[in-house]
């Protein structure tokens, strides 16, 4: 199986040998923590994820926000030349300690999908006076449910409360529209997706991988899920720049 898998890659490379310019789509990179001395592949050292971000910064990128995605997506908006929308699942408190610094250091922003349930009540995740000066510096906050449930696995009454609440309770705090939402461990169908538009979300982001482009599904936008592994860098690296050919080996492998 290894070496087929290898096999696959020489030939995804021989394909798409060429970085990914943004006419394969807009990436969005989707992040959880960012923190050092864990040993959780979605927690990012902090230098890992100052690396990126300079390289990002160094390129040439222009963080944009969820609103200037789906304006682009809905009514062809214009976007800076080097756009990518970089996200946030769950709301810890090293997104604020750790991550926004680094953020602001380099002129980004980002989208963060908030747990609305244990903001302000559990110290791994960030308190409201930290979502709201974050919301002040330009970065926009969307919805992970109240609880991260499995929609899938619930009633559809707990879903629809889920996605209801959350969005009611961050809109509270915030005074602000929440339209986005994140859904939890990636897992929705038809069913979710009629209960995110009776809940007046106008869009919601999986964990499909890919980019987005004109045609994406609006309740089903792909990320790029970046993880720390032996070659954090590397692999960051080759996920934004060849993303379709890192989609291909992704493909084939769950076809072997």
């Amino acid at each position: 199986m290894v070496c087929c898998i290898a096999l696959c890659g020489i030939i995804a490379i021989y394909f798409y040998g060429e970085a990914d310019d943004l006419s394969a789509g807009i990436p969005v990179l989707n992040y959880h923590e960012v923190e050092d001395h864990k040993k959780n592949p979605l927690a990012l050292s902090i230098k890992d994820f100052d690396d990126q971000m300079a390289y990002l910064h160094s390129r040439g990128y222009t963080a944009i926000t969820s609103d200037q995605l789906f304006d682009y997506l809905i009514s062809g908006s214009r976007l800076p030349a080097k756009p990518v929308l970089i996200t946030f699942d769950d709301g810890y408190a090293n997104n604020y300690t750790n991550a926004y610094p680094i953020l602001k250091k380099y002129g980004f922003t980002a989208s963060i999908f908030l747990i609305s349930d244990v903001i302000g009540q559990n110290p791994w995740y960030m308190n409201w006076d930290q979502v709201r000066e974050m919301r002040q510096q330009g970065f926009q906050f969307g919805s992970h449910t109240l609880s991260h449930v499995d929609l899938t696995q619930v009633s559809p009454e707990e879903a629809e409360l889920q996605l209801v609440k959350s969005r009611e309770g961050i809109e509270w705090r915030l005074d602000t529209q929440v339209k986005y939402f994140a859904y939890p461990g990636g897992a929705y169908n038809e069913h979710i997706h009629k209960l995110l538009e009776k809940a007046n979300y106008q869009a919601a982001f999986s964990v499909k991988f890919g980019r987005v482009q004109k045609g994406s599904e609006l309740l089903a936008l792909e990320r790029i899920p970046i993880f720390k592994s032996k070659w954090t860098f590397l692999d960051f690296y080759v996920r934004l720049n060849f993303t379709k050919a890192v989609g291909w080996m992704k493909a084939a492998k769950e076809a072997i």
